[in-house]
């Protein structure tokens, strides 16, 4: 390794698996090199794992034992907890601020790598902004807290129209997130319900909404249906070929004209860019930043991208699909190619096939593909949990998490809400109805 080589400052936004990941494969190669001075920008001060999410929800795992902090996994990495609110790529400085209307910091950077994610998309639906998404540590506890609420009400609910509301939730999108989360919500329901004496578990309406014809589009047709008949013998209302065209804060209009009073609606239809990325001059694709084979951009050689912010060409002229399995690989590639870079190297390409895919459905049941191979029932469910716990950083948090998973086999999942806000925030709250009753006709 040549010595004597001026400090690259290289700046990882993004806390994701991604981010992370990138950061971890730097720290690898700083130790033969010592000239990479790296820091990772990142709204939480931890890693979420969030294909554990669910379970997080449902209560079967500590929501703690689903992320893993940053701090004591990055040693040799310089860690700022703040959300990037813009990107000057003309003096190579990213604006960070800790919190709205707080300090902004000014990092600047020789190396800058996107790792931003995606955001879930409000866009396609009127009145998105109403319904409930699933994609952090607190949306997980929020669904939690929701559940038990309704429930809690309709215990004590005479008017039947109130109780039939309150006892239904619509799920909008049949993906591989959509089709997990219903999974794992039947099931914490079949396990809660039986806690109030008023409430049966025949009561409950699921309804799964996907707008198009496929049902769980990201597995195989046989493989999507035994997922499909699974959720149909615990009740679940699917429906295919059925476009949401609105959402209100207790109800959900189809584009049939039908309305579904609920008194939960969450909404799973995919992601949309990261908001920072639209004001940066680069070249993009359906607002994801387009990059090379080897996670460059095309119009600034200092400027790097990875999983759901990025664009990638795979062997077929397609992208990559936004995975966290992907994702993983590419920080390893990326870490590399900027060792290359500033060793004045030659860059090394993205290349990786697919390993498949999984979802779990609750009740030890899973479906998936795995190299080919068609996995389903209790072994997709296994592998499932095996592969996921892997991603878990540090033996700590993943020992945190087999002995949750240990004791949920003999114990039922709790009936408590998380109360997650001020006492002030609270006690105003209590003198609202936690949940509107629906508009009579």
């Amino acid at each position: 390794m040549a010595t004597g080589l001026p400090v690259t400052r290289i700046v990882v936004v993004g806390g994701g698996f991604g981010g992370v990941y990138t950061a971890l494969a730097l720290e690898a190669l700083q130790t033969s090199s010592r000239h990479l001075d790296v820091t990772l920008i990142s709204r939480d001060n931890y890693l979420l794992i969030t294909p554990l999410l669910f379970e997080a929800g449902s209560g079967i795992l500590e929501p703690r034992h689903t992320i893993c902090p940053i701090r004591p996994l990055l040693r040799r990495t310089r860690v700022i907890v703040a959300g990037a609110t813009g990107i000057d790529l003309e003096k190579q400085i990213v604006h960070a601020m800790h919190e709205p209307g707080g300090h902004c910091y000014d990092v600047g950077y020789d190396q800058l790598v996107l790792a931003v994610g995606g955001v879930t998309n409000r866009t396609i639906i009127p009145g998105s902004e109403h319904a409930m998404v699933f994609k952090t540590l607190s949306d997980a506890i929020c669904l939690r807290n929701q559940v038990i609420d309704v429930l809690e009400q309709a215990n004590v609910e005479t008017d039947s129209m109130r109780k039939k509301h309150l006892l239904t939730t619509v799920v909008i999108g049949a993906g591989l997130v959509g089709v997990e989360l219903v999974g794992e919500l039947t099931e914490f329901l079949r396990n809660i319900c039986r806690t109030y004496e008023n409430v049966r578990c025949e009561d409950f309406t699921v309804v799964l909404c996907e707008a198009g014809p496929v049902f769980l589009r990201e597995l195989p047709p046989s493989l999507a249906d035994f997922a499909r008949r699974s959720l149909a013998k615990r009740g679940v209302d699917i429906r295919t070929n059925t476009p949401v065209a609105e959402i209100t804060p207790n109800s959900v209009t189809l584009s049939n004209g039908t309305t579904i009073s609920a008194a939960i609606i969450l909404l799973c239809t995919g992601g949309a860019p990261n908001p920072l990325l639209a004001g940066l001059d680069l070249p993009k694709d359906h607002g994801r930043i387009i990059v090379d084979t080897t996670l460059n951009c095309l119009k600034r050689p200092e400027v790097w991208a990875i999983g759901d912010c990025a664009w990638i060409p795979s062997g077929d002229g397609k992208a990559y699909p936004q995975l966290a399995q992907h994702a993983l690989r590419e920080a390893r590639v990326l870490a590399r190619n900027i060792t290359r870079r500033v060793q004045g190297q030659p860059l090394e390409p993205f290349v990786y096939q697919t390993m498949g895919a999984l979802a779990a459905l609750g009740h030890y049941s899973g479906v998936g593909r795995v190299m080919n191979i068609k996995v389903r029932g209790f072994l997709a469910w296994w592998i499932w949990r095996s592969y996921y716990l892997m991603q878990m950083p540090r033996w700590s948090r993943r020992l945190r998490i087999v002995i949750d998973w240990t004791v949920s086999l003999f114990f039922h999942n709790d009936v408590v809400k998380l109360v997650v806000e001020s006492p002030a925030v609270r006690e105003s709250a209590g003198k609202l109805p936690a949940v509107r009753s629906p508009e009579k006709n």
